[in-house]
């Protein structure tokens, strides 16, 4: 124990956030407000203080916001970071004598006797100004004669000296705690609180009868700016924050394939890939991925549908990652060139698009990796690589790799050098396939490496696996990650999972994006939904989540053939075939899609997560849930019965969206167009999946006196 441990009375605890102990990080973005809560507490009566203390990773001197208390013990404070990357908080709490005095001080001078007041005790007059007068005079030949004989100012002389009293007491031990302050603080600061003391001082000499509050509130702020800390408690940890940019919490994806592009049975190219981005910029995605671009192996090669034999002209899976051309760091032939691939990047940025790379750490049996590292592979009894394979299937166009190679340093490094690569030319986004599969002491260094140099870069991980390895993908530097949202489809599911992941703890460093298909998960609800399924499931995703993203053309052009009953694999899957799309089919959702992206990026409420509220609605087959920042207010009302209408009526929480209780306001539905009338709690809603599967409202308040007569408050 070292030396003050023993005087450092106050206790904290229950920090937040605060993820595993300090062991990994809260993430937040670019400029928000880090909100801090602490419960800090002491021994007796003492007043408590404390301070946040924040700094980024580089600096060496801390940053500080004090605490203010919510009640029982609870404190909180915040700071705004403005800077990507890694940030460092902790807490510290100390006994506040000086506050405790102040409070104190108060107390006593509210107990005073009002001079003129009669006394209880003889009927006399407790003084009146004459005999205040009097009184004073004694009081000043008194302290004179103390003077003269060498006394302190205000003890007692003899039997004629009236005693002390509290406040004057009190005054003097203000003076005290003042002058310590003064010596803790700067130049004029420190003047200004030394002449306070000696104005304390003057005063506890005259020992009055009465005395106002002596202290200005500026006086009490400054000197509450120099707190004692020699018995400061700091808090055991230094906790990690990492800031992202704003594409992290707020993104729109749109995926295809690169190679179904091109002109019907012609192999698409990445110029092609370029010349359909002012399209997908029209839909209002932010972000378009596309599975791995690298040369596809050719032993064991899937044919169409997942055979495992492979026709003449099969294309084979991308997945199954190189080739005589080379690895993760090569291009497809097929696909063009370094060259083609500096003009895709560049077409993206002229469209406002980020482009995203698949990166899938496994290797066809051609991979350069394959003959010039094979301990990076699992060998098996009789010498032959280990292909993947779940019993009694076998997947032997891949081979995973081994993260318990004795060369797994070099492997790592390998790894990390595949990233390197595609971020020098001027990828900033990575879709991670499988990222559970691979060890997750490689992804915590891997991603911690990138990040050094690179603190823009976003990582989704494609896990698909169980909660606690998705959240601890998230803590080990993951910025997004898939969800179960594909196969959540009943109100009672949907609410469950998704209060989990936008609420504390959860929310602090797990972000989730929300995908209705992907070229690996059909769902049942997609196959059997219709065109209204598609609509109900795009609009749940882009208004329950932040981020989101579909696997498109499939999606909009609603693809919902199973390859066999019970299978959510496609029929005729783009995974192993070219396919041609035709996106001017007049069924098509994209306009609902490019409609939904305009409503995102119009309503802040719905570029984040944490206000995601739920309300209570009387049919079950009716889904209602708001998200509201400031005044910007959006209530979502969802048919969940892709089938048929649905009607209900709404018990709205308005205290969670600031709206009067009694009052009127009117709503507005997005997708329609169309304006209702609303008042209190309680209002009709029908909607026909058919038409339109949901309302998106935007909620203004209104008073009653601008209703006319005879407006509806119903659907």
């Amino acid at each position: 124990m070292k030396p003050n441990d023993g005087r450092s009375r106050v206790v904290i605890e229950d920090v937040k956030p605060e993820i595993d102990c300090g062991r990994h990080a809260a993430k937040r973005v670019l400029g928000d407000h880090v909100r801090v809560t602490a419960v800090m507490y002491s021994d007796g009566h003492d007043h408590v203080a404390g301070r946040l203390m924040y700094k980024r990773a580089d600096e060496r001197t801390w940053r500080y916001a004090p605490f203010r208390e919510l009640g029982n013990d609870i404190w909180e404070a915040g700071f705004d970071v403005d800077a990507l990357g890694p940030w460092t908080y902790t807490v510290q709490a100390w006994v506040d004598h000086f506050g405790t005095w102040v409070h104190d001080l108060h107390k006593r001078i509210d107990a005073q006797e009002v001079p003129g007041v009669m006394d209880a005790a003889d009927g006399s007059q407790a003084g009146g100004a004459e005999q205040n007068e009097g009184v004073n005079a004694v009081d000043q030949n008194t302290v004179a004669a103390q003077q003269l004989s060498g006394k302190q100012p205000g003890s007692n002389y003899g039997s004629s000296a009236r005693p002390e009293s509290d406040v004057a007491l009190a005054l003097r031990t203000g003076a005290v705690l003042l002058d310590q302050a003064s010596a803790r603080a700067r130049d004029a600061e420190a003047r200004t609180l030394k002449g306070t003391a000696s104005t304390l001082r003057y005063m506890a000499e005259k020992n009055s009868l009465y005395y106002d509050f002596p202290l200005s509130e500026d006086c009490i702020r400054l000197c509450l700016e120099y707190p004692d800390l020699s018995f400061a408690t700091t808090y055991e940890r230094e906790l990690p924050l990492w800031v992202d940019r704003e594409r992290a919490r707020f993104s729109a994806w749109y995926e295809f394939f690169p190679r179904s592009a091109g002109a019907p049975g012609v192999h698409g190219t990445l110029r092609d890939v370029a010349s359909q981005l002012p399209e997908v910029a029209k839909m209002g995605f932010d972000i378009v991925y596309m599975p791995p671009i690298h040369p596809i192996g050719t032993a064991y090669r899937k044919g169409k549908n997942n055979s495992v034999k492979a026709e003449p002209g099969d294309v084979g899976s991308p997945w199954a990652i190189g080739g005589s051309d080379g690895g993760h760091k090569a291009i497809l032939r097929e696909l063009g060139t370094f060259a083609d691939f500096a003009a895709l990047m560049e077409a993206a940025r002229a469209n406002n698009l980020e482009i995203a790379l698949d990166i899938a750490f496994q290797c066809a049996p051609e991979h350069p990796w394959v003959k010039e590292h094979p301990d990076w592979f699992k060998i098996r009894p009789d010498g032959s690589i280990q292909y993947a394979e779940n019993p009694p299937k076998k997947y032997q166009d891949i081979y995973p790799i081994n993260f318990e190679s004795s060369d797994w340093r070099a492997l790592w490094k390998e790894l990390y050098s595949v990233f390197a690569f595609w971020i020098d030319r001027g990828v900033k986004v990575f879709r991670v396939d499988n990222p559970h599969t691979k060890a997750l002491p490689f992804w915590e260094w891997c991603i911690a490496e990138v990040r050094k140099e690179h603190p823009e870069v976003i990582f989704l991980a494609e896990a698909f696996t169980r909660p606690h390895v998705m959240y601890g993908l998230a803590k080990m530097g993951y910025t997004q990650s898939y969800t179960y949202f594909s196969w959540r489809t009943e109100k009672k599911e949907l609410t469950a999972y998704m209060t989990e992941i936008t609420t504390a703890p959860v929310n602090e460093f797990f972000r989730g994006n929300l995908w209705p298909n992907t070229p690996d998960i059909l769902p049942e609800f997609l196959q059997t939904g219709g065109r209204p399924g598609f609509a109900q499931r795009a609009i749940l995703a882009a208004t329950l989540g932040a981020n989101w993203g579909v696997y498109g053309p499939a999606f909009e052009l609603c693809e919902h053939e199973p390859a066999k009953p019970g299978s959510e694999e496609y029929l005729n899957s783009e995974k192993y075939e070219l396919r041609v799309w035709d996106r001017d089919d007049p069924r098509s959702l994209a306009p609902l899609l490019t409609q939904l992206n305009q409503i995102r990026k119009a309503h802040p409420a719905l570029q984040r997560d944490d206000t995601l509220h739920f309300h209570n609605i009387s049919n079950d087959q009716l889904i209602a849930y708001s998200k509201r920042l400031g005044d910007d207010i959006v209530l979502m009302i969802v048919n969940l019965d892709p089938h048929n209408l649905q009607t209900g009526w709404t018990d709205l929480d308005l205290a969670s969206l600031d709206l009067p209780i009694a009052g009127a306001y009117e709503a507005v539905d997005l997708l329609s167009g169309e304006i209702y009338q609303w008042q209190g709690t309680g209002n009709y809603i029908a909607l026909d999946p058919e038409k339109s599967p949901a309302h998106i409202l935007v909620l203004h308040p209104k008073h009653l006196s601008e209703m006319t007569a005879g407006e509806s408050t119903e659907d």
